[in-house]
């Protein structure tokens, strides 16, 4: 079955950096686009960023263009999310997602961004 596990999150200063990854097994990773979400406590769900399948695409919102890069290793099965010059408002637990008719989740990784 479809499996994305994603690792990397955790408490950073602002300014700070952290990469996310989310591990994918259980279909043709290279097959298809995939995407961050985060969700933050009081918020709506947020697309963050969305990477094209061969990952010559990506797409990000206005809030993290600039500091956040999304990339891709299809021979890893693994898409990434860069996260440079963080802010408190990033403070979110952060989601990967398959972009398929049904779509899948993973279960999040938290990232908190305090002094």
């Amino acid at each position: 079955q479809v499996q994305l596990v994603e690792s990397g999150g955790g408490l950073v200063q602002p300014g700070g950096s952290l990469r996310l990854s989310c591990a994918a097994s259980g279909f043709t990773f290279s097959s298809y686009g995939m995407s961050w979400y985060r969700l933050a406590p009081g918020k709506e769900r947020e697309l963050v960023a969305t990477i094209s399948s061969a990952g010559g695409i990506t797409n990000y919102v206005d809030s993290v263009k600039g500091r956040f890069t999304i990339s891709r290793d299809n021979a890893k099965n693994t898409v990434y999310l860069q996260m440079n010059s963080l802010k408190p408002e990033d403070t979110a637990v952060y989601y990967c997602y398959r972009r398929s008719y049904s779509g899948n989740w993973g279960q999040g990784t938290q990232v908190t961004v305090s002094s």
